[in-house]
């Protein structure tokens, strides 16, 4: 039955339930703030916490206090254990979700769960890095560390995290946000290949000059055990090479099914190791800028037996995965000034990561 409507056709409003019973049912997590801070050549700065039982190290940050906003958290966490004060934040990188029930939880730890947001904490100058001052009783070490390094030192969902948020950093993608430290939206392309930032650091070396579509650059991304490195298209001369961009021709077209005009000589740079290709001995690297006319369908590399993984970046984001720190900065916008002035090509604006189709592609 209905209760009958009063006369006057007003009907008292429902009582409120008392403030307990309102916020009984209601979600509990933790909330923290942590920060991607890198060096000159891109490796990610981790600190290792002294009260830890395990040997797992952290991104720098720390849990919100009451009332405290995420940003103002990872600010505070960054001064207190770095030493580091007005580090600024310029964007947050990855929202994340961590379940009560998540394996890489500690047994007897009584979480609800977390919430944490992940910044951009930039770039360190070598004299901030020098300036790190850790507080001994919380942390006892810090370390610049490349990705696939950094990896083996996180606990599994704390490298997802870290993977993803500097991913989206070096990809110039939208926040991420993940849960149990797997995206739960599109997955972005540095991500689907597992694609880790190249360090290189005997490669900071003088650029030696001779006279010498849209402004993005071509990578391709090899992949391996520890994930995907990427590189630029080339090798070795051949024998069957008359000249080196006669090698630049058939390695582009051979890695990234590139077919290239008026390849220009940038300069050379002084490999005293060749660590990468077969320990040869001290050698010269050639530089060179080329045009791409048309992108091929996908193939089969014959060096390797494998399709590579092809990549359009920036050139800023090509010197960034790269690891060439600020001398491959420099060469990446020589190469867009060679591009612009001898082939028109305009500068690259800001984007995101973009896979090649595995159709491939013409370009005007």
């Amino acid at each position: 039955m209905t209760s009958p409507v009063p006369a006057s056709g007003h009907i008292a409003p429902r009582a409120a339930p008392p403030a307990a019973r309102y916020a009984a049912p209601r979600h509990a997590v933790w909330l923290g703030a942590a920060a991607i801070i890198t060096d000159q050549v891109g490796r990610v700065l981790l600190v290792y916490p002294a009260y830890r039982k395990d040997d797992s190290w952290m991104m720098p940050g720390g849990v919100l206090e009451p009332g405290e906003y995420p940003h103002v958290t990872c600010r505070r966490e960054i001064t207190e254990e770095l030493g580091l004060a007005d580090l600024p934040l310029t964007g947050v990188l990855a929202v994340h979700s961590l379940s009560p029930h998540h394996p890489d939880i500690q047994p007897g730890m009584l979480c609800p769960g977390e919430m944490r947001y992940v910044f951009d904490g930039g770039t360190l100058t070598p004299d901030q890095a020098e300036a790190i001052r850790l507080p001994r009783e919380e942390l006892s070490e810090f370390a610049f560390l490349e990705t696939r390094d950094a990896v083996q030192r996180l606990r599994p969902v704390d490298a997802q995290i870290m993977l993803a948020a500097y991913r989206a950093r070096l990809g110039n993608t939208a926040t991420v946000h993940l849960a149990d430290g797997r995206h739960i939206l599109d997955v972005p392309a540095l991500d689907r290949h597992d694609v880790h930032l190249r360090y290189r650091p005997l490669w900071d070396n003088p650029l030696n000059r001779s006279p010498v579509p849209d402004g993005r650059v071509v990578l391709v991304a090899d992949p391996g055990p520890l994930g995907a490195l990427p590189m630029l298209p080339g090798g070795t001369v051949e024998k069957t090479d008359a000249t080196p961009e006669d090698s630049l021709h058939r390695e582009a077209a051979e890695e990234a099914q590139l077919t290239l005009t008026d390849p220009v000589r940038l300069g050379w740079v002084l490999d005293e190791t060749d660590e990468d290709y077969g320990g040869v001995g001290p050698n010269a690297r050639l530089r060179l800028a080329a045009r791409v006319t048309e992108i091929g369908p996908a193939a089969v590399d014959p060096a390797t037996g494998h399709p590579f993984a092809r990549l359009l970046t920036t050139p800023a984001q090509a010197a960034a995965l790269l690891g060439w720190g600020p001398p491959g900065a420099q060469r990446a916008q020589l190469a867009a000034e060679t591009a612009r002035e001898r082939w028109g090509l305009p500068t690259a604006c800001p984007a995101a990561i973009e896979e090649i189709p595995a159709e491939g592609m013409r370009l005007s």
